[in-house]
């Protein structure tokens, strides 16, 4: 091989390894598999369903799920990852973000898309399949010295519901050693004021509009009488 041709090899050669190396580089950053380069891990994800999209049917159909949890819950997880990138907050759990920036108004994003993870999360365990009935025997205790009965802990609920004025949420909480049902407007949170939060309904319109238009007191009364997990509210309580 002349000069010449040891030349052109040499060209071609360190072309093809190029390539190849190119190739190699996409297909291991594809695969995670170069880790020097991967992206850093996000200190927040989406929790996973307690069901099937279609498991609340024909309550809240799959659509609406898929929108609200797929689309709305995955959005704040997203925001808030991005919020909190390379800050203290980024290594905080959820409620310590939500009382560290609750009344900040230079951190009303943060507090925001922090807390509507933490409600959506809480929202979706607070109804199951078949849900409704008697509750468990020690929070029906409770429920009937608190409110004078289940009936009417639910008029209240569905109250608090219908009655919120725009977007915001209607939610059963633990106030010392009594149940109470507070209302919230947009993504305000009752453990700001003290409580503990037990049971939450969604009622942005984002929750119901799909399947019910403007009938927000059908959306909110089918929860209530077919979805509602008395089990959720029994949990925290002991937490």
């Amino acid at each position: 091989m002349d000069t010449t041709d040891t030349k052109n090899f040499s060209i071609a050669f360190s072309r093809r390894s190029f390539l190849i190396a190119s190739a190699g580089f996409a297909a291991s950053v594809a695969l995670g598999g170069f880790s020097r380069l991967a992206a850093a891990p996000s200190p927040f994800t989406l929790p996973p369903l307690p069901y099937a999209e279609d498991a609340l049917e024909p309550v809240i159909s799959a659509r609406t799920i898929s929108f609200h949890y797929g689309k709305h819950h995955q959005g704040y997880v997203n925001n808030l990852n991005k919020l909190v990138a390379g800050s203290d907050y980024a290594d905080m759990p959820l409620e310590k973000i939500i009382t560290e920036t609750a009344g900040k108004k230079d951190k009303t994003a943060i507090f925001n898309n922090a807390a509507q993870i933490w409600n959506h999360t809480l929202y979706w365990h607070s109804m199951k399949p078949k849900g409704g009935g008697e509750p468990p025997a020690e929070l029906k205790k409770l429920i009937d010295a608190s409110f004078g009965g289940v009936d009417a802990c639910k008029k209240e609920f569905a109250s608090a519901a219908t009655s919120q004025f725009g977007s915001g949420y209607a939610w059963l909480v633990l106030d010392g050693d009594k149940l109470k049902i507070v209302k919230t407007g947009n993504a305000d949170n009752p453990m700001v004021s003290g409580m503990k939060p037990l049971l939450t309904m969604d009622v942005w319109e984002h929750a119901y509009y799909l399947d019910y238009q403007n009938r927000r007191g059908d959306y909110v009364n089918g929860v209530l009488d077919k979805l509602i997990n008395w089990d959720t509210a029994l949990e925290n309580m002991a937490k």
